[in-house]
């Protein structure tokens, strides 16, 4: 395996935790609508992200030619960002995110269509092997009463998924990590302002300082999964974002006292296994 899938798998394995602490602190900071949250989300990465640009001593720009793949990227990550939120509040937060973790199968299916990423039988079935182990660990029942916000989540999914992708291609061509980051937590930003200003609530020290872990979380997921599909094909990367269920499972058994039960770990040994074998099928390519 190249050093760069390497550099890839290190990246998105690092993003998959960083989110789950995301979820993790998101939880703690209690109940706050869903517009707020979002842009303490990414007024963190925006800042982190201008700091980055800033200090890189580098032309704050952007190529003119990629400018649509920029808004496209900003606009289904927003999309995503909203779409995971309001079924998080709607519904079970287990069922909420197996909806939210269908986007590496998404972005699978999005590189193909394009990218141009030809995708082979062994890594398609990877893919849906650890997507099968991600639904054996939340059980989403899919009850008619949330029918709706189920509908919502599973098009959250699919907004990340198509982000991604685009993340994917701006890194083909040769835009930046902090850069791409920086537009879209700014563009997310400004999107939740007009809400924001309808309907907000008095935020308390205790949540600031939840929410302001949460953006943190997020800016290392964020920088994490840029990073990773600029390095690598997303079909050969992306079963290890499932790794984030795990690192949520840990975090829920430390401090929630959540016991999984038989069910949930089965899943755990498909994704595991999947991420395995998606490794070592890799390796035997020999990086081709």
């Amino acid at each position: 395996m190249s050093a760069q899938k390497n550099r890839g798998i290190i990246c998105i394995i690092l993003s998959a935790c960083s989110f789950a602490l995301m979820s993790f602190f998101l939880k703690l900071a209690g109940d706050l609508p869903s517009i707020e949250k979002s842009f303490f989300r990414n007024l963190v990465a925006a800042v982190i992200a201008l700091i980055m640009l800033v200090r890189s001593g580098e032309k704050f720009y952007l190529q003119k030619k990629n400018l649509h793949w920029f808004v496209l990227r900003s606009l289904f990550g927003t999309l995503g960002i909203f779409c995971n939120f309001y079924a998080v509040d709607h519904m079970l937060l287990a069922d909420a995110s197996c909806l939210n973790k269908l986007s590496p199968f998404f972005v699978i299916v999005f590189s193909y269509f394009i990218l141009k990423e030809r995708i082979t039988i062994p890594q398609f079935c990877c893919v849906i092997t650890a997507f099968v182990g991600s639904m054996f660990i939340v059980k989403p029942s899919f009850a008619s009463g949330s029918l709706g916000a189920s509908f919502i989540g599973f098009m959250g999914g699919m907004f990340a998924g198509l982000a991604y992708t685009c993340v994917r291609k701006l890194g083909l061509r040769g835009e930046r990590g902090p850069m791409i980051v920086f537009f879209f937590s700014t563009f997310s930003m400004l999107a939740c302002i007009p809400f924001m200003i309808a309907d907000f609530k008095p935020i308390s020290p205790v949540q600031l300082m939840y929410l302001m872990l949460t953006g943190l979380a997020a800016a290392g997921g964020q920088f994490g999964i840029t990073a990773a599909y600029t390095y690598a094909p997303a079909k050969e990367i992306s079963v290890y974002d499932y790794t984030q269920i795990i690192f949520s499972a840990l975090l829920g058994l430390l401090f929630f006292g959540q016991i999984p039960d038989g069910w949930s770990f089965l899943g755990y040994v498909a994704i595991i296994g999947a991420a395995v074998v998606m490794f070592i099928y890799n390796k035997n390519r020999g990086g081709n």
